[in-house]
């Protein structure tokens, strides 16, 4: 049932010299189901995700060198192999459309083979997430649960159809997306929309901001920012490897965004965050003057109640805050979210003492919340 490339092609070529439909025709945003696949054995029609609205990018697609990277082409050779690997991870990508379909399908294939880790499930690491607007919120409708490496076809939702939807796709967390089709029933509906209006929200940091270990992709910190003030966030989370390199930081720098919001101190020893993390300001200070920028503490450590020196977190956070504290009094926009809020005092949110569950995601987002909402009312 795999829907190949080549496929594609093949059937967009045996198709280019037919009309449009008068509907797709009215409508330059609608998919044209003469461009549409067939499969045997499924009555849904077929279509390439990468015609509708990619979300979560911070560079032009004619820049990358795959549809579903977050770092442009150029940055492989201006990072470590470590960070460009990363970049190939989907997490905080996101296809947007509309549809009023009353099946959604999903077939997609994965870079990497291995589904999943030993503390974080294939649904967050290799899945798709799907959630559709209603009532003016963004509400979950369907996973697509990944069971084979590396296609997977799956029914996403099956929903009363009631003309057309805002719907958002989250890609995998932890894994690439090499390709993606979206199926509907023949004669349904399936359109790109615009992106929001507005500048996108910039996160950047570590396995924790890429969303380690959530069950769901849309269960990250940074989707669920996403849903709730209704902004576009890129996700430069890099997992065990964001370090706040000044290259990174030049890159990062490259985005025109309404806030930058930098959490990578997990990822830094006192000596790094010391040395990187007042030239990282810098270099996006120098080049946004007038752009909000919010600093996270690192996290509390879930075991660190019981003593023995496991509290790694006092020491960074004292480090950053001596860094942080001079610049906040010349820089109004440069705002600042304690670590001791960020997972709870009740040592339940994460897997592993260290990655957040879904609900350590739900109280991060809580916690980073309140500044990153002020930030983008400035």
């Amino acid at each position: 049932m795999r829907l190949s490339p080549l496929l594609l092609a093949i059937a967009a070529m045996s198709h280019a010299a037919e009309p449009a439909t008068a509907a797709a025709a009215a409508d330059p945003q609608r998919l044209d189901p003469n461009f549409a696949v067939s499969q045997p054995g499924s009555e849904l029609l077929w279509y390439d995700a990468a015609q509708l609205t990619v979300a979560g990018q911070g560079w032009p697609r004619s820049g990358l060198k795959r549809t579903f990277d977050r770092l442009p082409g150029r940055a492989e050779a201006l990072v470590r192999p470590e960070v460009w690997s990363l970049s190939r991870h989907s997490a905080g990508i996101e296809i947007r459309f509309q549809s009023d379909a009353g099946e959604i399908g999903a077939h997609w294939k994965v870079l990497n083979k291995g589904l999943a880790m030993d503390h974080m499930p294939a649904t967050g690491m290799s899945g798709l997430d799907l959630y559709l607007r209603h009532d003016g919120a963004w509400r979950w409708v369907g996973v697509g649960r990944p069971k084979e490496s590396p296609v997977n076809l799956v029914k996403l939702a099956s929903i009363p159809a009631k003309g057309l939807r805002d719907y958002r796709l989250y890609l995998p967390l932890y894994n690439g997306t090499e390709e993606l089709q979206l199926g509907v029933p023949k004669g349904a509906v399936l359109r790109a929309v615009p992106l929001p209006p507005g500048k996108p929200v910039v996160v950047y940091g570590t396995s924790i901001v890429q969303g380690g270990c959530a069950s769901r992709p849309g269960m990250a910190y940074t989707a669920i920012l996403g849903r709730w003030l209704d902004v576009p966030v890129i996700n430069l989370g890099f997992s065990g490897n964001g370090r706040a390199e000044p290259e990174v930081a030049a890159l990062v720098a490259e985005i025109d965004a309404a806030a930058f919001v930098l959490d990578p101190l997990p990822n830094l020893t006192d000596a790094q965050v010391k040395e990187r993390m007042a030239p990282f300001i810098a270099t996006l200070r120098a080049r946004h003057p007038q752009t909000p920028i919010v600093l996270v503490e690192n996290i509390t450590y879930q075991h660190a109640w019981v003593g023995g020196g496991v509290n790694a977190r006092s020491s960074k956070n004292n480090a950053l805050k001596a860094i942080a504290e001079p610049l906040m009094k010349a820089d109004p926009l440069l705002s600042y979210v304690p670590g001791e809020t960020l997972l709870g005092d009740d040592s339940e949110a994460t897997v592993d003492g260290t990655h957040p569950t879904d609900l350590g995601f739900l109280r991060m987002a809580e916690a980073i919340r309140p500044a990153l909402a002020k930030a983008l009312a400035r």
